[in-house]
């Protein structure tokens, strides 16, 4: 019997034990899309507490703990942190074949140094009470800890109107050698589905660029304004979270017939809103495309499902779903209209339904024209996908249809400095995929070969594709 975490945790033959403790372990880490909230780097942060860093907004814990049947006060409610803790530590147990189990005891190992101890009622009081006092060093405060996993940059998740005044901070902090560069977000922009909400967002971009918009144009021209300070800030990445990918036919003129429609404050029907996002999808790639940027889509999450959680909470509390929208037509439809006029960027897709796996692999080669390498990515696991069994499918979708070896690998995607462990994990994953080829005689012996092919995956290909930094950063 293996012992569980060991150095060789999910390594299962030499070969892989061997990728990845003489190629993979040691690259550093190059987070292009994460949630982290750059104003606790900006102010270098140091969390009062366990549950501050690694409860606090973590929809992963939070539904493992309701299934287990913890009163919400224990986990979005009032109750001191060391009792919120303590429900954790109850739930902890029940978490087995959960990743959660993986990724807990991971995180608790790399940074705090705890293993060979499972954490459960009886051990939670002392974990909390170590990691707590640790969390008062300097080097594991909110920028102390990015330096402590060699993370070099970091691409938080930011709203058009955003003044990034924290990342100018950042910026000009010449002791601070980690990269934190933000990403353009325009899902408001696009979110027409109520009028109201949609115009109080419209009226903030008027006073972020000092306009008052009254037209399609106008609002375009603004939205460009925006990118455009993005990219003076460093950005070079929009991202967009859609249920679907948008492809209508739904011209210039019934696009500013739609926004003058909503603006006067009547609802849009769902072709409307429909024909709107296509065109706020072509305009916003067209941005993209003449900055040199990169776009993401994340495709299929099925969000704020329970109305009365949703009502009591709010959104990003736990209860969104995979969806099961259909994709194929429209997103070929999608990067067909931008290639057609030499308009498509580099682009990374995400799907949350596993079964689109093959279907997103197919199509992001009909779209590589050979400027690039790996001009159209596959993103990695994501979301309810970002476990082993998620990773390996992903990874084997890729390799089948596409060119694993250009792939810019892993990310966090999180809100919580305590998650880069879980690049670690893709690493364990990706290092025993390989070497279990090897073991079976289906890849050659070849570590050189191989051992290379996975350090551009875990850093190098993000470096060379992304641009934002130079080899040796």
């Amino acid at each position: 019997m293996k012992p569980f975490l060991s150095d060789d945790f999910l390594l299962q033959n030499k070969s892989a034990q061997r990728l990845y403790h003489e190629y993979a372990a040691s690259m550093p880490i190059f987070d292009y899309h994460c949630h982290l909230p750059v104003d606790e780097i900006a102010a270098d942060r140091k969390f009062e507490n366990l549950t501050a860093i690694w409860l606090n907004g973590d929809h992963y814990k939070w539904r493992a703990m309701r299934a287990n049947g913890i009163d919400e006060r224990f986990i979005t409610g009032d109750a001191p942190d060391e009792e919120k803790f303590m429900a954790w530590a109850k739930t902890v147990p029940k978490t087995l074949r959960n990743p959660l189990f993986h990724w807990t005891h991971l995180e608790l190992k790399n940074p705090f140094g705890i293993s060979g101890i499972l954490l459960d009622e009886s051990t939670g009081r002392q974990i909390y009470r170590l990691c707590s006092d640790m969390l008062q060093q300097d080097d594991f405060s909110a920028r102390g800890l990015l330096k402590k996993f060699d993370v070099r940059v970091v691409c938080t998740t930011d709203d058009p109107v955003d003044r990034l005044e924290h990342h100018r901070v950042l910026a000009d902090d010449r002791g601070f050698d980690v990269k934190v560069l933000p990403a353009f977000r325009p899902d408001k922009a696009m979110a027409v589905e109520r009028a109201a909400e949609f115009n109080r967002y419209v009226d903030r971009l008027g006073e972020a660029t000092g306009t008052d918009i009254g037209s399609l144009s106008a609002f375009l021209e603004c939205i460009d304004k925006r990118h455009e300070f993005f990219h003076s800030m460093g950005c070079r990445l929009s991202d967009h979270g859609l249920e679907e990918p948008y492809a209508e036919d739904f011209s210039a003129t019934q696009a500013a017939a739609a926004f003058a429609k909503i603006r006067s404050g009547s609802e849009l029907s769902v072709e409307e809103q429909r024909g709107f996002k296509s065109v706020m999808l072509t305009e916003c790639a067209i941005m993209d495309h003449d900055r040199g940027w990169t776009q993401q889509f994340h495709f299929g999450a099925l969000r704020n499902t329970n109305s009365r959680a949703f009502a009591r909470l709010g959104p990003d509390s736990g209860y969104d779903s995979i969806g099961d929208f259909t994709l194929a037509r429209a997103l070929a439809r999608m990067l067909d209209t931008l290639a057609s006029q030499d308009k498509l960027a580099r682009t990374i897709l995400y799907i949350l339904n596993p079964r689109d796996n093959d279907l997103i692999a197919a199509m992001i080669g009909n779209f590589q024209d050979g400027s690039i390498p790996g001009k159209m990515q596959f993103g990695s696991g994501w979301w309810y996908n970002d476990q082993k069994d998620g990773m390996e499918k992903q990874i084997n979708a890729l390799s089948n249809s596409g060119l694993l070896s250009r792939f810019v690998g892993m990310l966090t995607d999180s809100r919580s400095f305590l998650s880069y462990p879980r690049h670690e994990y893709f690493r364990r994953v990706l290092c025993n995929l390989f070497g279990t080829d090897i073991e079976n005689g289906e890849l050659p012996g070849d570590f050189d070969l191989i051992g290379s092919t996975i350090r551009d995956i875990c850093y190098h290909n993000a470096v060379g594709y992304f641009g934002m930094i130079t080899e040796g950063e």
